[in-house]
């Protein structure tokens, strides 16, 4: 690895590489050593950029909830259009299908890595809290037009959404649920 890197690439670079190790080997797996052989670096070069390996992963678990709010924002861009099921499913699938579950095991799995992130997250699971608050933000403005009855307590749904969606997805091992299952899944609990 050339000196000099642009902190922003080395992030990049190492964040990566830990989505990887992560997914494949799961947090029992997630070592400083291992991120930085996956990233084909020296490992002084994780050191040189954070503090220690449990202040590497807040940042990451940030840098993903930072993703996930991007993603939130075209969410809620999509409420008034297409069918409110097929904006959830996509949501639920494109969150639980990427690392999210992984890091859900990792911060359950690691007390240093949530006594950092309380400071960001203060209450709830990091990235479940968050894509709960996703979620119950873009129910509450398909309310607005009507695609959600006026009744429907969107605190309830949303986060009854998040968690059922996660649970189909926990097993890391097990074959993933399809977008089709997700979507009947979704179906059977959005009120129309």
């Amino acid at each position: 690895m050339p000196t000099g890197v642009a902190m922003r690439d080395a992030r990049e670079l190492l964040f990566d590489a830990a989505e990887r190790v992560l997914l494949r080997e799961g947090p029992e797996g997630l070592t400083s050593r291992a991120v930085t052989t996956e990233a084909g670096c020296a490992k002084g070069l994780l050191h040189k950029h954070f503090t220690d390996f449990d202040g590497f992963l807040a940042e990451l678990v940030l840098d993903r909830i930072r993703r996930l709010h991007a993603q939130g924002e075209a969410l809620l861009a999509a409420a008034g259009q297409g069918s409110v099921v097929e904006n959830l499913t996509g949501m639920l699938t494109d969150l639980f299908g990427s690392v999210a579950v992984a890091i859900v095991s990792l911060t359950i799995s690691r007390d240093g890595l949530r006594a950092r992130l309380r400071n960001d997250v203060p209450t709830g699971v990091p990235i479940l809290s968050e894509a709960g608050q996703v979620i119950r933000d873009y129910l509450a403005a398909e309310q607005t037009y009507g695609r959600i009855p006026a009744g429907t307590d969107t605190d309830v749904l949303g986060l009854t959404l998040i968690g059922s969606t996660h649970l189909l997805f926990a097993d890391r091992t097990g074959v993933r649920p399809t977008a089709d299952q997700v979507a009947a899944f979704v179906r059977s609990v959005v009120p129309a």
